[in-house]
């Protein structure tokens, strides 16, 4: 089966009182769009086509990514006139998929039961039982349960209004009778616009069977016109995924505090997360990893046996197994963690390596820096890496111990071994086995007296 996806992007979104086009907005990060389109990718022979119209430039620049024949509707004049923009790009011999990009959470099961649907003689139709079903238009069948046409609710006597059973707008139809029954839609309705639902009659009237699937929960079919719409599928999705998390074996101290905002690439085995944890682009999760709360890891990979204590940050950086970070620490990118290594609570890392067995534990900034192994980096440490306009680069090497309040003014090597005393500014390169320290004399000065503040 070769599929023609059309998904319609063309609305405003008044209500979301916003300057963004609706399907810019935002579910984990991905817009309402690329939510659609991700899934729709996800069917095989299948080309897809954008119909969009509200902020068309920089809708199509800020999604270019997405491989789609893009389509401009420049009037909005409902959905039948959107699929009209279509019509000539349409094979007839293709199965037709409508979809909408405000529908974000749509299922790829739900999708293939209404593909399954399609024939020379019957259509798919995803139709909805809502108890307040106000808004929406209502599904009318015959005597037999039969569907026989679609009443839009402005259109709808108050006898249809009771109907419970409404439409979402997803179909799927033989692509040579969607564009016949495209030429003979009328807009003789309330609002004056064509609507694709006026294809459901036309379909009745050649004896074409109407054949209705219903997704698993009303989320799943739920558009987004205003922000709290938009706020509750976020939290729709962020229970599924932390659903199928768990499933896997990852333990949560609140599923409801945890946002996965990308993917997992992988995933070991006994993982546990505390409470407003944020999980961002790409990252690699080994086995027997602890994450405190409120910490942020985004495009990094965490080895086995890590533990992240609370309130850190870390980005596109690299964990080494039996490590443990924080609290309150941030990985910059490119840094890079051997094994067994101790990053403490205020201590910033960026561009860094760091090898095995090495101890940063507290208020230390480290940039541009390789660190060997069994290294420890005293309290109040920083590596001056900048010099206002060259950044240049440390090497502290393996067994060297930097004493607290110690200044490192790059380019500088610390050689293996080495000592460098509390409280020392290091210009040059420290030899090995050797301590080196510089420090301004110590004096007191005796019959000093501590200034007194004047009284006016």
């Amino acid at each position: 089966m070769t599929i023609t996806t059309i998904i319609l992007a063309a609305g405003k979104g008044t209500r979301m009182r916003s300057a963004l086009p609706k399907i810019m907005h935002k579910i984990a990060d991905r817009s309402l769009l690329e939510h659609v389109y991700g899934m729709s990718r996800q069917l095989t022979e299948n080309k897809v086509k954008i119909v969009f119209g509200h902020g068309g430039d920089l809708v199509k620049e800020s999604l270019k990514q997405l491989e789609a024949s893009w389509i401009e509707q420049r009037q909005q004049l409902g959905t039948g006139h959107a699929v009209m923009q279509v019509a000539d790009q349409i094979d007839g011999r293709d199965t037709v998929l409508i979809l909408y990009g405000d529908v974000p959470l749509l299922k790829l099961e739900t999708i293939k039961m209404l593909l399954a649907n399609v024939g020379d003689k019957s259509l798919g139709l995803l139709t909805v039982n809502l108890t307040d079903p106000k808004g929406y238009g209502r599904i009318i069948r015959d005597s037999h349960g039969q569907v026989q046409k679609i009443v839009e609710e402005k259109d709808a006597t108050n006898d249809e209004k009771l109907i419970k059973e409404v439409n979402t707008g997803i179909m799927a139809v033989k692509g040579d009778k969607l564009k016949s029954w495209l030429t003979q839609l009328k807009n003789d309705n309330a609002q004056g616009e064509y609507y694709l639902t006026g294809i459901i009659e036309l379909a009745v009237a050649e004896h074409i069977r109407i054949i209705t699937n219903h997704p698993h929960s009303e989320d799943e079919v739920m558009g987004v016109n205003n922000r709290m719409q938009l706020s509750h599928l976020e939290r729709v999705y962020q229970r599924e995924q932390a659903v199928r998390l768990m499933e896997q074996g990852v333990t949560f101290r609140d599923p409801a505090r945890f946002d996965l905002r990308g993917s997992i690439e992988s995933l070991g085995q006994d993982i546990e997360i505390d409470i407003n944890v944020i999980l961002e682009g790409k990252n690699n999760l080994g086995s027997n990893i602890v994450i405190g709360a409120n910490t942020r890891i985004k495009n990094s990979i965490i080895g086995d046996n890590v533990e992240i204590l609370d309130n850190c940050f870390i980005e596109n950086a690299v964990i080494g197994p039996g490590s443990r970070i924080g609290p309150f620490a941030r990985l910059r990118p490119e840094t890079v963690l051997g094994t067994n290594v101790h990053i403490g609570n205020f201590v910033e890392i960026k561009k860094s390596d760091v090898a095995d067995k090495s101890k940063i534990n507290h208020l230390s900034y480290i940039g541009d820096t390789t660190v060997g192994s069994n290294v420890n980096i005293g309290a109040g440490t920083i590596t001056c890496n900048y010099d206002g306009a060259n950044k240049y680069r440390t090497v502290i090497e393996d067994g060297a111990f930097i004493g607290s309040d110690t200044q490192l003014i790059a380019p500088v090597t610390v050689g293996k071994n080495a000592t460098i005393g509390a409280g020392s500014t290091i210009t040059k390169d420290s030899p090995e086995n050797q301590l080196t320290l510089s420090r301004a004399k110590q004096v007191s000065v005796a019959g000093w007296q501590r200034p007194v503040k004047k009284v006016s």
